[in-house]
């Protein structure tokens, strides 16, 4: 297997048999496509699944368990570690949700590219760093810093997710019969969520309430898909 121009060319690929035809011409190599041709989607898309249900139970396993002597006791000990529990759920529906939207768009994948291979593994690592933040955002102090932390990994996330969708859309990495409703889909959702945690971390130096920008991003997501739905249907012609 050579590496050429960031393009992974297995031997005795068609790619690589026609880059070596070329320079056996004495021309230039005929430049191949970008394309992995030894790794099958479904093998990312696997890799990808088990990464984030590690990333799961890592979020479960930081959760701290109530103690006390009595009911009263632990239910006291329960609420005072509530800061915990609320920032596991959010956590949970965060990668849950890109969990989702991942299997829905991958699932379309029928061949891979370099540049998707690397926004979808930098994706993975802003999932695996979710557990780290999450414990960092409840700590004790420093709420501007740990927002911010907590913010922009997500916000990351949300942009490598697009960059990805981006990437299949644009170089026909998805199979034929695809519905362009899945990109737009992607694209209405990532770039709200992105923008949303992007514009939460500005507001935690000022209030606690940019926690709201989070709590908004379902329905805004909503309002532009009805936004795009009413766009697209046609209108009466008038009378």
């Amino acid at each position: 297997m050579r590496v050429e121009d960031d393009t992974v060319i297995p031997e005795g690929s068609r790619a690589g048999a026609a880059m070596q035809t070329g320079r056996q011409a004495g021309s230039e190599p005929v430049p191949a496509r970008i394309e992995l041709e030894m790794v099958n989607p479904e093998r990312l898309v696997f890799f990808s699944d088990a990464v984030i249900a590690i990333a799961i139970t890592l979020l479960a396993l930081e959760l701290p368990a109530p103690v006390g002597q009595t009911n009263a006791e632990l239910w006291r000990d329960l609420a005072r570690n509530v800061n915990d529990y609320v920032a596991f759920l959010i956590s949970f529906a965060v990668i849950g949700g890109h969990w989702f939207l991942h299997h829905r768009t991958f699932g379309h994948v029928a061949r891979l590219s370099g540049r998707l291979v690397r926004w979808n593994m930098l994706w993975l690592l802003m999932i695996v760093l979710t557990p780290f933040v999450t414990r960092v955002i409840v700590g004790d102090g420093a709420f501007a810093a740990r927002f911010t932390l907590y913010a922009a990994i997500q916000a990351l996330a949300s942009l490598f997710f697009l960059l990805a969708v981006l990437e299949m859309d644009r170089h026909g990495l998805a199979r034929a019969g695809t519905p362009r409703s899945l990109f737009g889909n992607g694209y209405r959702i990532l770039s709200v969520a992105a923008g949303a945690f992007a514009v939460s971390i500005p507001l935690a130096f000022v209030t606690h309430w940019a926690y709201a920008c989070w709590a908004a991003i379902p329905f805004v997501a909503r309002v532009r898909r009805l936004a795009d739905a009413a766009r697209r249907r046609p209108r009466r012609a008038m009378v």
